[in-house]
């Protein structure tokens, strides 16, 4: 007997979802706002660019926890229930998250500090690990079979309102704190009010009950007992296909929106407010669209959009750059606006479209970890890559190569896939 949620219940589980994938993302973005800060505190150099990439190869070091993360976080997702388990991984990212606001500085403990700070994001990639790919499940799954790109929107929604709130978050403190209040504790106010957004988060998955397509399998008795092993073995080609698919979507994340402020104020050389403000702009583009283009991709479908996303990334990301490259706040802004844009075109059908790949018994773990890998050796390590190479290179275009480079892949995966949108999601 099938289970089916009514309007009111799909709307508060989206709500969960959402507030709980706000807190992931909130935790998670703050670290990179506040990259600069935090190599001063944790990783002194004479060389602030040897201090940057400390930081930002710790910022790395995470997201090759994620795949773990995945694989347990999955594991029980497709086993015992997605609310449970996201439950638990928003805790963890909470307390994750407490632990960096508290930290003793370099200053005061020595070498220790810099080792906890990697262990708490360690925890922080093991969490994150299991709430993207569970959340993307938990808001499609609750969605009416029309609806469906619509509903995963929020996911998305949800991830650069957390963004927003981050980057806000450093504008303020910046405008109203001085420079030695900032470095000295302000810096640390954010991680610890994402600990009393975890706990609100908390409350409301467990108000919910697990998704109608879980408990479909559950009534049928077809909750598999290895859902990551037959994610690699019944259903190897659509993992392969959501790893490409990833791609360019993470990169672009990650240098274009978590990346993008440490660049305009590190390597162009504008103030940290600025970049933050600009950054902002191009979130708030983006925020706004995401809700947009998911509902034309229930009209028209998913791939018309994410093809037109990966061309698009592939031939103006170079312009773009140049464009911020004159250090104009103005046109800094323009190309940050446009590049949100963009990305809302992949943004908006992406989460729907990766869920509509797998089915019901194995989604959780075959998404979450086919996305994961990606993330962790392409979206994390893409800070690191784009200081590295503009140190290398000496040319402040330098990260374009690698988005563009990423979009190519994608684009070739996106244009191989199968069209889902109107097909009602699998269960086994």
């Amino acid at each position: 007997m099938a289970v089916r949620a009514d309007e009111q219940a799909a709307k508060k589980a989206v709500t969960a979802g959402a507030i709980g994938n706000f807190v992931e993302w909130y935790d998670y973005s703050v670290y990179g706002f506040f990259a600069t800060v935090i190599a001063s505190q944790f990783f002194p150099s004479d060389d602030p660019v040897a201090s940057l990439l400390a930081t930002f190869a710790v910022f790395a070091v995470a997201f090759f926890m994620r795949p773990v993360g995945a694989f347990v976080f999955g594991h029980y997702g497709d086993t015992i229930g997605r609310r449970n388990t996201l439950a638990a991984a928003i805790i963890l990212m909470g307390v994750a998250t407490l632990m960096i606001g508290l930290l003793p500085s370099y200053a005061q403990i020595g070498v220790l500090a810099p080792i906890l700070l990697v262990v708490a994001r360690l925890l922080q990639g093991f969490s994150a690990g299991g709430e993207w790919s569970g959340s993307a499940a938990f808001m499609v799954e609750y969605a009416p079979e029309n609806k469906r790109g619509l509903y995963g929107s929020w996911q998305q929604f949800s991830i650069v309102t957390g963004l927003l709130v981050g980057s806000g978050m450093g504008a303020l403190l910046g405008a109203i704190l001085s420079d030695n209040a900032l470095n000295a504790w302000g810096w640390r106010i954010p991680f610890i009010l994402g600990m009393v957004v975890a706990l609100v988060g908390l409350y409301l998955r467990m108000r919910v009950e697990d998704t109608p397509a879980f408990r479909i399998i559950e009534e049928k008795n077809e909750v598999t007992e290895a859902p990551v092993k037959e994610s690699f073995t019944a259903h190897r080609g659509e993992s392969i296909t959501a790893i490409g698919f990833t791609v360019a979507w993470t990169v672009s994340y990650y240098i274009l929106l978590t990346y993008m402020p440490t660049y305009v104020s590190q390597t162009l050389g504008l103030p940290l407010t600025q970049a933050l403000l600009s950054n902002a702009i191009g979130l708030v583009v983006l925020m706004t669209l995401i809700p947009f283009t998911a509902a034309l991709s229930d009209r028209i479908g998913r791939k018309p959009l994410l093809i037109t996303f990966s061309i698009l990334i592939a031939l103006l990301t170079y312009p773009l750059f140049l464009l911020a490259s004159t250090k104009v706040l103005f046109f800094i802004v323009i190309a940050q606006v446009l590049f949100g844009l963009i990305i809302s075109l992949f943004s908006g059908p992406g989460p729907a479209a990766l869920v509509e790949m797998f089915p019901t018994n194995v989604r959780y773990s075959a998404l979450g970890v086919s996305y994961n890998l990606a993330v962790a050796a392409f979206g994390g390590t893409a800070p690191f890559i784009a200081t590295y190479l503009i140190s290398r290179t000496g040319s402040n275009l330098a990260p374009t190569f690698y988005l563009i480079v990423a979009a190519v892949i994608t684009l070739f995966f996106v244009s191989r896939m199968k069209e889902t949108s109107r097909e009602p999601l699998r269960e086994v």
